[in-house]
């Protein structure tokens, strides 16, 4: 299993609208075989940060999910709504494998 760490360099003043990018990403990974984990929003400490963690079974499932939400209307649909609000300014993304019990 592998997870993708993302961190997000808000733009403060549009934290509902990155809320409304998350929300639309959770049930697009959960199509393309992954586990979301959710998004973390500021709360105490920096407030322009923003995480999230997502999981697949491994790196190629990882990798056949970027390839078929390219071609796809809703993970397209988003983007244009990340393109048409700015709601992030920045991202960085690393990959983890976790342990669990």
């Amino acid at each position: 299993m592998i997870t993708c760490y993302l961190r997000y360099v808000l733009d403060p003043a549009k934290l509902a609208e990155f809320e409304t990018y998350a929300r639309m990403w959770i049930p697009l990974v959960a199509r393309f075989g992954g586990t979301h984990h959710g998004y973390f929003l500021p709360g105490e400490g920096p407030s322009n940060i923003a995480l999230a963690l997502f999981s697949f079974p491994s790196l190629a499932e990882y990798e056949r999910y970027r390839s078929r939400a390219a071609q796809d209307p809703d993970c397209q649909a988003a983007m244009r709504y990340y393109e048409d609000t700015r709601c992030f300014l920045s991202y960085e993304r690393s990959f983890y494998r976790p342990v669990f019990e």
